[in-house]
């Protein structure tokens, strides 16, 4: 299996005019988004505070998050990002697949929509039984 990208446009939540696009690499073992402070910081987007985060070999780090419009495949939404390092691949975790109400096709190595957003997680219902 190859790595799957995605075509991802940034916006500031106050000025949607400013913008930046990049290659997303989809990471589905990542739940927050991960984009570049250069990049976030070229568009007006500031830290709005941090986070510890832990990282895939067990270690911690606190790190900068700020909002953002994140747009792809015709869809939008609000998403809290991490501000990575500027040299660092941009990465697209679950938290905006599920905003964006996308999904990884695996045998095409891209991103598709889901026919409709999932409002909720399907679960079992328990039904109440008489005198319950």
């Amino acid at each position: 299996m190859g790595e799957t990208y995605a075509t991802v446009t940034i916006k500031n939540p106050a000025d949607r005019s400013r913008t930046w696009r990049g290659e997303f690499l989809v990471d589905t073992g990542a739940h927050e988004t991960f984009v570049p402070r250069c990049r976030l910081e070229a568009i007006g987007i500031e830290a709005e505070g941090s986070e510890l985060y832990e990282l895939a070999d067990g270690s911690t780090v606190e790190l900068d998050v700020g909002a953002v419009v994140v747009e792809a495949l015709g869809r939008f939404g609000g998403l809290t990002v991490v501000f990575g390092a500027d040299h660092a691949e941009p990465l697209l975790g679950v938290i905006a697949l599920e905003t964006l109400g996308a999904e990884v096709d695996l045998r095409g190595e891209c991103l598709r929509l889901l026919p409709a957003k999932r409002a909720v997680t399907p679960r079992r219902v328990r039904r109440r039984g008489r005198g319950g």
